[in-house]
């Protein structure tokens, strides 16, 4: 029984990158489609692909790799707000991650966004996690 399911599917992108893998699959949920959904148009994913083959469904995620040196294009993925403790910020303090290169993904009272998209529209939420 998973216990965080964010962390969980952080984790297996995290495992599948350092491993070499081409594509992973993770358990499907709204949350996770949302936060797959930015991670592609940040650029940091191939591609995606929702499938419901069964009764909860799967993400299969295409992990991106540098051409030349064939390093992930993911350094890093750090969860931030735990079951245990969570982590809010107001829209004016939402985090800057590496000085504007990464990403923070926020769960925001108008759905899941970036940090950036976030302070644009004055909303702040639970800080999720940080990509870069």
């Amino acid at each position: 029984m998973v216990t965080d399911p964010i962390a969980d599917y952080l984790t297996r992108i995290r495992n599948a990158n350092s491993a070499g893998h081409r594509v992973v699959e993770i358990p499907a949920s709204n949350l996770k489609k949302e936060i797959t959904k930015i991670l592609f148009d940040q650029g940091y994913i191939l591609s995606y692909k929702f499938e419901d083959n069964t009764a909860q469904g799967s993400i299969k995620i295409a992990l991106k790799y540098d051409k030349l040196t064939k390093e992930p294009v993911i350094r890093k993925l750090q969860r931030v707000s735990k079951p245990g403790l969570r982590k809010y910020s107001a829209s004016g303090d939402l985090p800057r991650v590496l000085n504007g290169l990464g990403v923070a993904i926020v769960s925001t009272s108008h759905g899941v966004m970036t940090a950036k998209q976030a302070k644009n529209d004055n909303v702040g939420g639970e800080v999720l996690c940080y990509v870069y």
